[in-house]
């Protein structure tokens, strides 16, 4: 029973009113808060984390997240193709 009572309260930790969303130059989009996030058919994509990393380059490894590929395609600050 312990153990359901802790996965509430995480639960709980994990909803947040407030969600922020921060646009990376040549990077990520990042998530902060909670959200629903679905795959192209409307599957959910269940997250743990409560800031989470979108990959916008397209070429990540573990998409939806961001794994650091976009780092390699251009200069850092570079126009962006």
């Amino acid at each position: 029973m312990t153990g359901s009572r802790e996965r509430d309260r995480e639960d709980a930790t994990m909803t947040d009113p407030e969600v922020q969303l921060v646009v990376c130059p040549d990077g990520p989009l990042l998530v902060r808060g909670a959200i629903d996030l679905r795959d192209d058919e409307g599957n959910p994509i269940v997250s743990r984390r409560r800031t989470v990393a979108l990959c916008r380059c397209g070429n990540s490894a573990i998409k939806p997240w961001c794994d650091g590929t976009h780092k390699l395609l251009r200069p850092h600050g570079g126009p962006a193709s």
